[in-house]
């Protein structure tokens, strides 16, 4: 949301505080610059010699939240961003008609651990056609503490178990957990054979994902003219295989979407390679899409 709106606002920089999928003692924030993505070299080095230049915290210039708002310098964001932000994910959807064709028969469980993600994750569920989504109720709402799970990890099985008894008590098909900051999926999908539930590693998750999208643009003439895949070192050697397979070039970064996000930057720069998202990644100064 915060990648979006820097870019749909034309702002500078924007500010995440969160622990992430850790506990709460790390508590922190993230800084993101005017491309959507976390900061990267040299922008993180300039930034905290600043902050260690300040020998007196009272010389910092203030004002107060009135002065601010007369001045313009204080801005609520509303809903017209949420809705623009629901618009663009919507959009990045291949087939809505077998989402409508089968919404029905499909029981989602999911727990957003105490974080962010409950409200947009079930509006976007719900507005895509999803109606049967259960959430689990000891982690709906946000809590700093998280009281029900120790490392709110969606990578880690412990932090599945609530949603996975009520799966079990609901029957449902597939199991979803975003850590507290909604940017890491965790997903548990039921075996129709043994009955149980197994988990798809985020290798798993992204490499099915990254297959559907390239044969479903490939079969619908929808793929990009010059398209690129980003992946990092720490991704399975299949995205590079899968991206031979298709003609795609393959762009490898270091671990974090803030190199992932810089490639995108770079791509919009020098008019080279399309990432497809595009349109998610949309930039009102430039007219980008």
């Amino acid at each position: 949301m915060v990648s979006f709106a820097l870019r749909t606002l034309g702002c500078t920089a924007g500010i995440v505080i969160t622990a992430s999928h850790n506990p709460p003692e790390y508590n922190g924030y993230k800084v993101y610059w005017e491309d959507g993505a976390q900061i990267t070299y040299p922008k993180d080095v300039q930034i905290i010699e600043e902050v260690n230049a300040v020998t007196d915290y009272a010389g910092a210039k203030t004002m107060s939240r009135k002065e601010a708002e007369a001045a313009g310098l204080y801005q609520v964001i509303g809903d017209e961003i949420d809705d623009q932000y629901m618009k663009a994910l919507k959009s990045l959807v291949i087939h809505p008609e077998i989402i409508r064709e089968e919404a029905q028969n499909l029981k989602i469980v999911y727990t957003p651990l105490h974080g962010t993600g409950n409200i947009p994750v079930r509006r976007v569920l719900k507005e895509l056609g999803f109606e049967n989504v259960y959430v689990v109720k000891e982690q709906e709402l946000p809590d700093g503490n998280f009281p029900t799970v120790a490392y709110p990890n969606p990578e880690s099985p412990k932090a599945f178990e609530l949603a996975l008894k009520l799966a079990k008590e609901v029957d449902a098909d597939i199991v979803l957990a975003t850590d507290p900051d909604a940017d890491r999926l965790g997903v548990y999908c039921k075996d129709t054979k043994t009955e149980e539930y197994v988990t798809f590693t985020g290798n798993m998750s992204g490499m099915l994902i990254a297959e559907y999208i390239l044969r479903e643009k490939t079969a619908t003439g929808t793929m990009p003219e010059n398209p690129a895949l980003v992946e990092t070192i720490v991704t399975t050697d299949m995205a590079k295989a899968m991206a031979a397979s298709y003609g795609v070039a393959l762009i490898e970064v270091l671990t974090g979407f803030k190199y992932i996000g810089e490639q995108i930057k770079f791509f919009e720069q020098q008019n080279s390679y399309e990432y497809d998202g595009r349109n998610f990644m949309k930039n009102k100064k430039t007219g980008y899409k």
